[in-house]
């Protein structure tokens, strides 16, 4: 993409994007997503309905009157996008390709980061590590993580989410909050998952197509993989063909669901075709 080009995509998408979180995702996303560490404040005398496992025994025998401790939340959290940057994004039919979908949404979620005083930093994975960039704070670094989301070309098109989760375990050394944007067809991350979701909070969005879900009936039809490079003919007229489809497409997804929901992390589904914001709103709203 030419950087004229490149610099009015990404003006576009951070005056919608800003603009969403500015407007409509501010407290949810603070609700949502609170601080997960506690650090000390202060002492204070004991009061009616205090916790008694809060006393502060040094300070209480010092006075001979109980006090107990005050923890404040710790506010200030290190977010990371892990970016699926496999050759699937590349598919979209009715509305917009996945990858822009994608984009769309990682802006959204960076512009709330920062306007909570977050940390951010993203993670761009196909069955390799692509790119790292360290968490840091301020628009300017938003902009940069954007122009990334849009002009960045990975070098392989296959997926591996197992490896990119390894890489946030090995690479953040601090309870961060972690988005896993996908379409989740990945063969098995179940284990790596569940070890990675220990030390992190970590969030599960799948972005796909509808045109994914099912073939529609209009003969014979030339395949590609978009991961691999395989080529099939298919007769999409035969019924069992497109049944054998569906079928496969319900497993996997049925699969991946299973595996998050399994793991405890909180997920959310978004199609190419429908408004992403509803999306987050709804995977906001559970987490409150």
């Amino acid at each position: 993409m030419e950087a004229t080009d490149l610099l009015k995509r990404v003006r576009q998408i951070e005056i919608k994007t800003r603009g969403l979180s500015n407007h409509i995702f501010a407290g949810e996303y603070h609700s949502a997503f609170k601080g997960r560490g506690m650090t000390f404040s202060e002492v204070r005398e004991y009061q009616y309905g205090d916790d008694i496992r809060s006393i502060d025994w040094n300070v209480t025998a010092r006075f001979n009157h109980p006090y107990v401790k005050i923890f404040e939340e710790e506010r200030e959290l290190t977010v990371m996008l892990l970016i699926d940057v496999s050759g699937s994004r590349e598919f979209g039919t009715s509305f917009k390709y996945k990858k822009n979908m994608i984009t769309e949404i990682a802006a959204t979620l960076s512009f709330s980061a920062i306007q909570n005083n977050d940390k951010i930093g993203m993670i761009f994975f196909s069955d390799h590590i692509e790119k790292f960039i360290p968490p840091k704070k301020g628009r300017k670094h938003i902009l940069h993580l954007i122009r990334e989301l849009i002009n960045f070309t990975p070098q392989n098109r296959e997926t591996n989410i197992s490896e990119a989760l390894r890489f946030l375990k090995n690479a953040i050394k601090k309870r961060s909050t972690a988005f896993l944007i996908s379409d989740f067809i990945d063969a098995d991350f179940e284990d790596a998952l569940k070890i990675a979701n220990q030390k992190h909070d970590l969030v599960a969005l799948k972005v796909y197509d509808k045109r994914e879900t099912e073939i529609p009936p209009i003969g014979l039809m030339k395949l590609k993989d978009a991961e691999t490079g395989n080529i099939a003919w298919i007769n999409t007229s035969n019924r069992k063909v497109r049944e054998d489809y569906k079928k496969w497409w319900i497993d996997q997804d049925t699969k991946a669901r299973s595996i998050l929901r399994k793991c405890g992390v909180d997920h959310v589904s978004v199609r190419t075709d429908e408004d992403y914001v509803k999306a987050l709103m709804a995977l906001f709203k559970k987490r409150m």
